[in-house]
């Protein structure tokens, strides 16, 4: 099991130009990102799982030392052949862990129902078909239900001295609660948790951080936070509890 290190920041948007061209020497645009103005981007769309308790959301803001979360994602718009992925992200004390499965978004909705995930596995591997179980099994083991829809533009780069190091601005970070899971492409009803800010994520694998990363980080006296989309998106609707 591969875990990695992520550390968050929230930035104010009139620092983004300056914190990427300090950045711009240590890192190159990742080659799977559309580009535009000259900068790599695609959009994310996750739809978050929690109990009926909210077990995710609490679990949290309580600090737990180890937690994981349920998520359908998805990118940019729909098409036909859209895909998504069933995802379950593990907290494992300060580092992080995913387990991951690919289909077809046209049925993902009948998988989720039905729990037979092989017919339409898009990459029927013995991982594969272990993390498509383990999602489902924790799915229905803890009842859980959609909860939040979150959406953002994200900007990433890979390390140009290490490839596996990975710096992304998450931009225009949006909300729904209580969404269907034929609404993961909706882009309507958001509400803005961290309006006039982005988020960068420094993510790499062996520790410490790589050097020119921290310097940037001290450079702009930048703060590490646990800072967590899913929660922070439920948070800050009126009626979310």
């Amino acid at each position: 099991m591969k875990l990695r290190y992520e550390r968050k920041y929230l930035v104010p948007n009139s620092k983004l130009k300056e914190v990427r061209e300090a950045l711009r020497p240590f890192m190159r645009p990742d080659i799977h990102a559309e580009k535009e103005s000259d900068h790599p981007h695609y959009t994310v769309r996750s739809i978050y799982f929690d109990s009926n308790h909210r077990s995710a959301v609490f679990e949290k803001i309580e600090g737990l030392r180890d937690r994981k979360k349920l998520r359908i994602r998805g990118y940019d718009t729909r098409k036909e052949d859209s895909l998504v992925f069933t995802e379950i992200k593990k907290k494992i004390s300060n580092r992080i862990y995913k387990n991951r499965a690919p289909f077809l978004y046209n049925d993902i909705k009948k998988v989720l129902e039905t729990g037979e995930y092989e017919p339409h596995l898009l990459k029927n591997s013995q991982k594969t078909r272990d993390d498509a179980a383990r999602f489902l099994y924790n799915l229905n083991r803890f009842n859980m239900e959609p909860v939040n829809l979150i959406v953002y533009n994200r900007e990433p780069y890979h390390g140009i001295f290490n490839a596996e190091t990975r710096i992304t601005f998450d931009k225009d970070i949006r909300s729904r609660i209580y969404p269907q899971i034929t609404e993961l492409f909706d882009n309507v009803d958001f509400v803005y948790p961290w309006a006039g800010h982005f988020i960068m994520e420094i993510k790499y694998y062996h520790a410490p951080m790589p050097s020119w990363a921290k310097s940037v980080v001290w450079e702009f006296d930048l703060k590490a936070e646990a800072l967590s989309k899913y929660v922070e998106g439920f948070r800050c609707h009126p009626l979310a509890y």
